[in-house]
């Protein structure tokens, strides 16, 4: 019984594993909080829907790598974004930006939502006029035709 209480206060106590490794961590804690929100935006190429972040996978381990060089050179959070999508494509971003190839992106899935509710409120429009039954005269002028 012993061994089960170790093993479940282990399980509690067990954290999240956090792919950074100490290696990368830069020592300017406002460069570092900028590195990780960079990163954490960024698409894991390996993984795919991972955030390099999150990767264990080399090449995220290469793009944390870079964008901290980056950001210690200089560069601002938007030129580093920049240079990792001249590089890699805008793949490499896990939200991708607002253009005029991605507009089909971004007004698809409203555009559908729309098209499904106008949908169901003609269906729902027909079905109440069906339940609803014939007026009189149109009861009357369907007996005429018999």
């Amino acid at each position: 019984m012993t061994w089960l209480r170790a093993l479940l206060l282990a399980l509690c106590l067990a954290t999240p594993v956090v792919a950074l490794s100490p290696d990368e961590v830069l020592d300017d804690p406002v460069l570092e909080q900028r590195a990780r929100d960079i990163s954490a935006g960024l698409r894991c190429l390996v993984c795919q829907n991972q955030s390099i972040d999150d990767s264990d996978a080399d090449l995220a381990k290469d793009l944390r790598v870079l964008v901290r060089e980056r950001l210690v050179a200089g560069d601002s959070d938007e030129d580093v974004r920049q240079y990792l999508v001249d590089r890699y494509g805008e793949y490499v971003l896990l939200n991708p930006r607002v253009n005029s190839h991605t507009i089909l992106l971004w007004i698809a899935a409203p555009a559908l939502l729309l098209v499904g509710l106008g949908t169901l409120v003609v269906v729902g429009r027909r079905r109440r006029a069906v339940e609803a039954g014939l007026s009189a005269e149109e009861q009357a002028a369907l007996d005429e035709l018999k």
